[in-house]
């Protein structure tokens, strides 16, 4: 049929562009991401292990602000090791249960962040995620609260201001820490610094003036870091500028690339927040919600160059004998989806759900995970709630899977009758098509029917498959056996017998347990259908399930496993309302065939 041979042919080009796009865009940069993953964690355990000998370098404060007229250099790359850096300047101690770190007296400045809960690789002796680093190293990394002073407000605080530590001696959930500064005019600038339990901190300051004239100043905030990712995430993530500019905005996207051929400034708004973000982490800024400020997104190619996400607010005047408050807030950790939500509500942030990129089908995948955490906390385990999610999902769909076999069980019913019309109405097109209308008509067969849950569930497969790849819980999360990360392709290879020759095979190669286990059920349930009579359909028929193993061996371990199970959910379910409807399963006929000598061609 005219149909099925369309059919099958749209199904060849849509995998060949798959595969295609797997093969030549995805792989290689999977596996540069894995090379970039084992070097940063082999970096960091060299520098936790180092003795300290490299020559310090000179202090550099990275300058670069949202004016360009605020203090600090801009000098070139700095070489100081980590401990070097920490070591130059008087710090605070940070100790929460998911933080471990410093905040710099010189500037205020929070630029020594590691995260306890999270290690570079699945192994647990590997070092913990560092996010934050001093700017006297090249990996620096910082975010920084200060002023700008206006008329009458002598030398305000900025990157190089040296803050007093006036109460509290480290910073935990419990216990603030108060920092103070009086300039050279007698303002009185006081600034304490509060922690939750997870990644949230709140910057309250308070301004006195006691001189006998007003004053004006600003306040601004910057996220600066020093090195993008060497090797940019796929498409279906972003990394890099984001923000919320504005209580009513929508998200701000904006990669390093286009960044660095453009700075982009913002519209001045009120509310909202800003900031830098990775796969799995982020720091942003929340600036104070009542003020109106303007915002960029940067990159100064000017001595050390570095990206950088910043924030300038409105003046605010201060009488003689007055003070005044504001209060600003930083996230920088993990994106757990419980947590970000929860200070959405709790804090009142804009729209800080969108700092987890859930991509153009948020409606789907938002509700997706929700469904899957729901699972995960009922057996603990992230395989075995992707199983279940497969399974409502397949509830969900069965009214619609239940009319596309009972399409395809019609059609199979009225095959001999097709085969008549097609007899009777030779090569006249026209006249076989209306004739084929009129039996669909009088059988009550949509053929169309049989379309619509494949073209339904596209969705939801790519919202799955976003899902897995970016939410942090899915990282490192272990299934059983072999699977210790659902979020990384099936580590065993059929090139080695799965581990059992002592060899590494290449990374094209590693066709693992569960690929393969979904090449078999993909085979099978394709299998359930006859093989079409045209040789080139045949063809695609046959070898489908082979590509489609060969191509999901790089997927995430996660997204095979849900695949493999849905098509053994399916054969199934398809066999069930098969029965139902009278019509012969052709599974076990078409196995028997694919080893059935075939006859001699007639001479």
């Amino acid at each position: 049929m005219e149909k099925n041979r369309n059919y099958y042919i749209a199904i060849a080009l849509s995998v060949l562009i798959v595969l295609a796009w797997q093969f030549l865009y995805m792989n290689p940069r999977l596996e540069a991401q894995r090379a970039e993953e084992a070097a940063r964690a082999q970096q960091a355990q060299t520098t936790q292990q180092a003795d300290g000998t490299t020559p310090a370098a000179q202090t550099s404060s990275a300058g670069g602000t949202v004016t360009g007229n605020l203090p600090g250099s801009t000098q070139a790359a700095p070489a100081a090791t980590r401990e070097q850096a920490l070591a130059k300047t008087p710090r605070v101690a940070i100790d929460t249960p998911a933080l471990n770190g410093s905040i710099n007296l010189t500037g205020a400045r929070l630029d020594d962040l590691q995260l306890r809960d999270y290690r570079e690789t699945v192994d647990p002796k590997s070092p913990t995620i560092t996010l934050l680093s001093p700017a006297d190293t090249r990996d620096g990394y910082f975010t920084e609260l200060g002023y700008i002073g206006g008329d009458n407000a002598g030398t305000v605080p900025g990157p190089n201001t040296v803050w007093t530590l006036a109460g509290g001696d480290k910073l935990t959930p419990k216990t603030p820490v108060t920092l103070t500064y009086t300039n050279d005019k007698g303002l009185v600038f006081t600034r304490t610094i509060s922690v939750d339990e997870h990644y949230m901190l709140t910057v309250a300051d308070k301004v006195q003036n006691p001189t006998g004239e007003p004053v004006s100043l600003s306040t601004y905030g910057r996220v600066t870091r020093y090195n993008k990712p060497e090797h940019p995430a796929v498409y279906v993530i972003h990394e890099g500028f984001l923000g919320v500019i504005g209580a009513t905005s929508g998200l701000m996207e904006e990669s390093y690339k286009n960044v660095e051929k453009e700075a982009y400034n913002n519209p001045k708004a009120t509310g909202g927040w800003l900031g830098i973000t990775d796969k799995y982490w982020a720091t942003t800024l929340i600036p104070p919600q009542s003020v109106p400020y303007e915002s960029r997104f940067m990159h100064f190619a000017d001595g050390q160059p570095r990206y950088q996400a910043d924030y300038k607010s409105d003046a605010i005047t201060i009488q003689p004998g007055q003070s005044t408050e504001l209060k600003s807030m930083v996230f920088a950790g993990a994106k757990e989806v419980p947590l970000v939500d929860g200070y959405e509500q709790s804090l009142s942030i804009p729209r800080f759900d969108l700092l987890i990129d859930w991509g153009w089908f948020y409606f789907i995948t938002k509700p997706m995970f929700k469904l899957m955490d729901f699972f995960f906390r009922f057996f603990g385990n992230f395989g075995v709630a992707i199983l279940c999610t497969t399974i409502v999902v397949k509830a969900l769909f069965f009214p619609l899977a239940s009319k596309q076999y009972a399409s395809m069980a019609g059609m199979k019913r009225v095959q001999p009758k097709m085969e008549e019309l097609k007899a009777k109405h030779g090569d006249d097109r026209v006249a076989l098509q209306q004739a084929m209308m009129q039996l669909y008509k009088e059988e009550k067969i949509n053929p169309i029917a049989g379309c619509w849950p494949v073209l339904l569930q596209i969705p939801i497969f790519f919202s799955l498959y976003k899902v897995i790849y970016v939410t942090i819980e899915m990282r490192h999360a272990p299934f059983f056996g072999w699977i210790q990360d659902l979020s990384a392709p099936d580590p065993t290879s059929l090139f080695n017998l799965f581990g059992l020759l002592p060899y590494d095979v290449p990374h094209a190669l590693l066709i693992g347990v569960w690929p393969i286990v979904m090449g078999i059920t993909m085979f099978l349930q394709m299998r359930m259908n006859p093989t079409p009579p045209d040789p080139t359909q045949a063809m695609i028929f046959t070898w489908m399930p082979l590509i489609f193993t060969f191509m999901l061996a790089s997927f995430p371990a996660g997204l095979v496993i849900y695949w493999a199970w849905n098509n053994t959910l399916s054969i199934i379910q398809q066999s069930l309302i098969m029965k139902r409807h009278g019509v012969k399963i052709e599974l076990f006929d078409n196995l028997k065939g694919l080893f059935k000598r075939k006859p001699a061609a007639s001479k």
